[in-house]
Parts: structure tokens; sequence; C-alpha cells
């Protein structure tokens, strides 16, 4: 029996047939980032310059009494808030990146772009050279300020930079425009730094610049008790505006077609961006690498750029690569620290590169 198309039924293929290979791709993609997120995690938790054994780190994440009480005080005190803030950071970081790569349509677009990081840094920097100087750790006390100094600092001038990005959105219609701008006032910016830099003693600018390697390990409870719901309300934001995102992959003027108010969403993409960024280098100092290529990462296993799986997507990414640089900034049985955005480029960057060498699809050739 054949139709009038003269295709017999047992020949045709099923409608939905096409759309199951991708969604079963993306669903093994984001297991595979979950499982092994939540093994890192661990695995992060229990090396360090203090092996505590792995069956002993799950105990104490259970609220379980361990053999030794040093463990239990090592797992709390000191590992897990540096576990929590890779976790939370690279998520942040990575999600901001999809977002600004999207808005700008630039695939060397990251969270860093509109100058964020350099107003933190010029922050810290104006704080050091005006009040005291950053002493100890890579984000020390400030002048009697404590760790809230260095904090509020790079925060203000985040907040600053966010601000004047957005009163000249108002007048610039082009995202390419707006992009131009912001890398100018970062340049700007990191000017800026290098003159107060000159009035600081060589002690202070020599622990600015160290600050400005990026860390996870000087995170506390109390700082995590800030940053882990000002990062939690930017990745909620980003995954209520998917659909947004989706509309401007084609470009403003098609989004405009679709009745997307541009304006608004790119107002939105900013605010949420910048929040995200903000606040990762607020508590972390600028930590690099993380917000350019996890988007290109996740778009190339994906094999997707739907931001309805991208972003889910690129919060485990983020999350693991945060969690393998913070494993690899402190090496087993030693007590030093390797700066986190050495670590972030030099092993990163060469494994980014061979994926997507190796990719069929690279940055290009990947749809909705």
């Amino acid at each position: 029996m054949t139709t009038v198309t003269g295709i017999p039924p047992t020949a045709r293929e099923p409608v939905p047939e096409p759309a199951r290979g991708p969604a079963r791709r993306r669903l093994l993609v984001v297991g595979a980032l979950a499982a092994g997120t939540a093994a890192l995690f661990v695995l992060t938790i229990a090396v360090g310059s203090y092996q505590v054994p792995v069956g002993e780190v799950v105990r104490a994440l259970f609220g379980d009494d361990g053999a030794d009480p040093r463990w239990a005080v090592i797992v709390h005190e000191v590992r897990l808030p540096r576990a929590l803030t890779a976790v939370a950071v690279g998520a942040a970081l990575a999600v901001a990146g999809v977002q600004m790569q999207t808005l700008f349509r630039n695939a060397l677009a990251d969270p860093f772009s509109l100058g964020v990081s350099s107003g933190a840094s010029m922050g810290v920097a104006a704080v050091v050279v005006t009040t005291g100087g950053v002493a100890g750790s890579f984000t020390g006390d400030l002048a009697g300020l404590g760790r809230i100094g260095v904090i509020a600092a790079a925060a203000l001038g985040a907040a600053c930079v966010l601000a004047l990005v957005l009163t000249l959105s108002r007048w610039v219609r082009s995202a390419v425009t707006l992009l131009v701008i912001g890398v100018m006032i970062g340049s700007a910016a990191t000017a800026l730094v290098s003159v107060l830099l000159v009035y600081a003693r060589p002690e202070r600018a020599q622990q600015f610049v160290i600050w400005g390697l990026g860390s996870f390990s000087a995170t506390t409870w109390p700082d995590l008790a800030v940053m882990l719901p000002v990062i939690g309300a930017g990745l909620l934001a980003a995954l209520l505006t998917a659909k947004r995102l989706n509309a401007l992959l084609l470009g403003e003027d098609y989004a405009r077609t679709m009745g997307l108010n541009v304006r608004r969403s790119r107002d939105l993409a900013l605010l949420g961006t910048s929040l995200l960024a903000g606040a990762a280098t607020a508590f972390c100092g600028p930590v690099a690498f993380l917000g350019l290529a996890v988007p290109h990462l996740t778009r190339v296993a994906l094999g997707t750029s739907d931001h309805r799986a991208l972003i889910p997507a690129s919060m485990l990414a983020g999350a693991f690569l945060a969690l393998a640089c913070a494993l690899l900034s402190q090496p087993p049985g030693m007590d030093a620290v390797l700066p986190l955005n050495a670590i972030t480029s030099l092993f990163g960057a060469p494994v980014v590169i061979a994926f997507l060498v190796r990719s069929r699809r690279g940055l290009q050739g990947v749809t909705p």
C-alpha cells in the first residue's frame, strides 16, 4: 500500500526522530558535566597541602564525625569555602561570557569586555594608594577595613563603570559600538590604575599585583553569605532571559521583527553580566579565561547555540573548569599556592585550542 506521495508508510522517517539525536546528546553532555563536577568537587576538598581521605570528606559533607576531628575542621573551614567559591565563580563567568558573546555577536567577547574588571581594579588601587595597603594575602586587609575594604572598593569601581556603560547605551543603537566603548572605558581604567600605582609604596603595589592574579582561596563563610545570593540572582536572571538571547542570535533587526524590545533586552543582559562579573571580581580578583573559553567549549560539546540548553551546560562546564584550576593551583603536599590566572591560561588555553581545532564545527556552523 502506498500513499498519494508514492512513499510507503514503513519507509517514512518518523517526525520526532530527527530531534532525538541532538536531545540525547545534550542530555549526555549535561549528565557528564554534572557527574564530573560533583566528583571534582569532592576531590578538590580532599587534595591539598594536607591530604584528607575521600571517605572522610564525604562524611564531613554529610555532617558525620570522622576518625580525626582535624579533617572536619579542614573540610568545613578551609576546603569547602574554596570549592564553593570555585563553583559559583566558574558558573558566573561562564554564563556572563555566553551573554556577552550573544549580545555582541563576537567570539572574542568576555565578561570583562565592558571594563567591569578594570573598574574593580581601579577601585582597589584607589583605596591602596589613598588609605593604606593590601597586606598578607591575595585579598588581605586594607588600612584597618579588613577584607570588606577590598570587596567594597572592587564592587564600587565595577558599579561606576557599569553605570557609565548603561548611561552611554541609551545613545548608542549598535551593539558593536557599545562593545568598543566598553573596551575603551576598560583601557582608560587600566591606565588610571597604572598611574595610581606609581604613587603607592612598592610593597603595596606588589600585593595589588598579587590580588590581580586571582584566587579562590581567600573567601570565608561570611563572604559566601553575600556572594552566593548575588551570583544566584544573576544566574537565575540569565535563565529567564534565554528566549530573548535566542532572538538576538540572528541580529537585532530580526529580534525587532519578532516584537522584542532590543534596548531593554540589551540593558538586562548588560546588567546581569556586570552583576556576575562584578561579584566574582570583588571576591576573587579578575579571574581570566573562563568567561571567554567555556561558552565556545560548551557550544561545540552540545552542538547547539540554543540558550535553553547552553546556559545550564555552561554553568556546569564553568564550575568544572574552575574546580580543576583550583585543584591545580594548590599542588598536593605543597604549602605554596600558584597564581590562579597562570593556571587558567597556562593549562586551559592549550586544552581549548586542541578541542576546537579537532572539532569539525569549531566556532562556526553551530545553529540553535
